[in-house]
């Protein structure tokens, strides 16, 4: 799909590939909780969690590109569950823009394109979760018509596999 920017740059948003996984480790990492928590020194682990979303069909990773640069990215999950009268739900997941892209309506138009997927796939309700220190991410989702309505808790856990 291509869309125009408030700034009139063309981006292409189309799933991610293996040849864009360095590119979208990068954003990961140029975050600031990213920059604690994320590290391009491993990418196997990065490779086989993209080959994992890739095979699977609730899971779609999806990267902006303008020309042959990835400048944003997210992951789009449909997660099906008994509450809401067995309904189907949309997570999403790692967005990150590009600095040097931000405040062109790039977030807007992945956010957006992602609400309209969870729509097409029959979904009942998207959500997603933002770092409490997200201040200005919080003031974004909200703008977007997103309503703090709950709160979440989350267990760092070590894998025994």
């Amino acid at each position: 799909m291509e869309f125009d920017l408030i700034d009139g740059s063309t981006c292409v948003l189309r799933e991610a590939v293996a040849s864009d996984l360095d590119s979208i480790v990068a954003l990961l990492v140029d975050d600031p909780l990213g920059a604690v928590r994320e590290s391009a020194d491993d990418m196997d682990r990065y490779r086989a969690a993209l080959e994992h979303i890739s095979s699977d069909p609730r899971n779609l990773q999806v990267v902006a590109v303008h020309g042959d640069a990835v400048v944003a990215t997210l992951q789009l999950t449909l997660i099906p569950g008994l509450a809401r009268g067995g309904a189907l739900r949309a997570q999403i997941e790692a967005v990150r823009v590009d600095g040097r892209w931000r405040s062109r309506g790039l977030g807007g138009v992945l956010i957006r394109w992602a609400i309209d997927e969870a729509a097409r796939q029959g979904c009942a309700l998207v959500q997603l979760t933002s770092d409490v220190s997200r201040t200005d991410a919080h003031r974004f989702y909200t703008r977007l018509g997103f309503v703090d309505s709950h709160v979440g808790y989350k267990m760092q856990l070590e894998p025994t596999a």
